[in-house]
């Protein structure tokens, strides 16, 4: 038997990549791709990749390059990621973990742009959350909090109210310092010291317990 953690909260704000939508086929073509024009190891790429917005990757793996050519090289790679959706999947769960949240407080807190985001989850037979924090909402990439504060902000919720699922380790970081706690989801997750870490959504059970009180059963 696998033990339950149970965790209340007011509010949940949800990752995208990785945590709904399993994008990791065209993620892996698309940043190989770019690590071999850059002569660059594609498996140390993709240790970097997961969670960050592009141009805040490409930072980390060309330090010395200028930040203009960052965003630029990040508009061209969000309009290849756009156009390729092979192999781009909802993560098990998520279609009824979506559908439990109806009348709960909730966001999206994606790293993609609002072309990106909503495609893959049209892609993976998602609907989007009404509440929507993505690339074009923030000045600073995960591991950065300013996305998941927010996403607090905009459903008038205290951070130490929310709760965060995530899978990568930037943006368990980012759920961290802003003073939340995080569901971390998938084989990513466990290496970064998420509060609880499920295999994937058919193992979060919602429960509404009034007053505005969300009761998640995690395990």
């Amino acid at each position: 038997m696998t033990a339950t953690t149970v965790l209340t909260a007011r509010a949940l704000l949800l990752d995208m990549d990785g945590t709904l939508v399993n994008s990791d086929a065209v993620v892996e073509r698309c940043w190989r791709r770019w690590a071999e024009r850059h002569g660059l190891d594609g498996d140390e790429v993709m240790k970097v990749v997961h969670g960050r917005q592009g141009y805040a990757s490409m930072a980390v793996l060309l330090p010395n390059r200028p930040m203009e050519q960052n965003y630029a090289d990040n508009a061209r790679m969000l309009a290849e990621e756009t156009a390729d959706m092979d192999g781009v999947v909802a993560i098990p769960g998520a279609a009824e973990f979506l559908a439990s949240l109806h009348g709960v407080p909730h966001a999206l807190v994606t790293s993609a742009d609002v072309g990106l985001s909503t495609a893959r989850m049209a892609a993976a037979g998602l609907g989007l959350p009404d509440v929507r924090v993505t690339a074009e909402s923030v000045g600073a990439s995960k591991p950065d909090p300013e996305g998941f504060l927010k996403g607090a902000a905009e459903l008038g919720v205290a951070p130490e109210d929310c709760v965060v699922f995530e899978d990568s380790g930037a943006g368990i970081s980012a759920g961290r310092r802003a003073g939340m706690r995080v569901v971390g989801v998938g084989p990513r997750a466990g290496f970064h010291r998420p509060d609880v870490v499920v295999r994937d959504l058919t193992q979060v059970r919602v429960e509404v317990v009034g007053g505005g009180t969300i009761r998640l059963h995690v395990g």
